[in-house]
Order: C-alpha cells, then structure tokens, then sequence
C-alpha cells in the first residue's frame, strides 16, 4: 500500500499555519511596509574581484534627481521628485502622484578607493560602483648574513 499525501488546505494543523504565516505573508509585508511607508527603494549589494556593486532600484526618476555623496566614510544616496504640475484649464478630480524622494546611507571601510567612486542611472536602476584599494604585497628580501 502507498500513502499518498494531498495538499488539503482543510487539513493543516496549527503548526502549518504558523509556519506559512512567518515563512511566506511575513517577509513580503516586511518588504511592502520598508518600500512604501519608509519610502526606502529596494538595494542589491554585489561583490567583485575589484569593486562593490550597488544596484538601487528607484524606477520613475530622472537622473539629475539624485545626488550621491560621501563624507568621510558614510555614502549616502539621496533622490527627490517633485511633481509640478500647472495646468489653469484642467480640474483635477483625484491626484494621487505625490512627491517622491529617499535617502539611503551605508558606511564603507577603508578598503574602498573613495576617487574612483561612479554612479550610473539607467532604466529605472542607480549603478553605483565602488572600487576596491589595490592590497599592497609585502615584497620578500632576502637579507644576506655577514
């Protein structure tokens, strides 16, 4: 005989329930609550042989919108919009375009070369590369005995 299990909503435990509560509505109301009520955009961080990459997700901008800045070893990222609208003619019945702007913040150590810092904004993605401090090698000597 073999048992064969069914996926039977009906039949779930109180276990079952809680863990798809925590493992599945949880973290994407985590991440809905940090995008839309803090308005932080959403920040992948990649690390390659020579540098971090930032890719920062902050669709519906322009690229004069932001600014980024380091100040003694703190980056920050800043973006702002604002919507301007004049228009005498029209009535606006429902406005829901707001103004939109975040900053974000990350401290970088002494490994990063602050002057070769470059950001680049394209199809709604900041790229912001931060290169890497090239290690210095001890250089072996070999010191002849007298």
């Amino acid at each position: 005989m073999t048992l064969v299990r069914t996926n039977n909503p009906f039949a779930k435990n109180l276990d079952g329930f809680v863990n798809d509560f925590f493992n599945d509505w949880a973290p994407a109301l985590g991440k809905t609550v940090r995008q839309d009520v803090f308005g932080f955009p959403p920040v992948n961080i990649n690390e390659k042989n020579d540098a971090y990459h930032l890719e920062v997700a902050a669709p519906g901008f322009d690229k004069a919108d932001f600014a980024v800045k380091l100040d003694g070893n703190l980056l920050t990222i800043t973006a702002e919009k604002k919507e301007e609208t004049k228009d005498e003619t029209a009535k606006t019945i429902r406005k829901e375009f707001s103004h939109k702007a975040f900053k974000r913040s990350f401290t970088i150590d002494e490994k990063i070369e602050a002057a070769g810092i470059t950001a680049k904004y394209e199809n709604g993605i900041l790229n912001v590369v931060l290169p890497k401090k090239e290690e210095v090698k001890a250089i072996a000597k070999e010191i002849a005995i007298q």
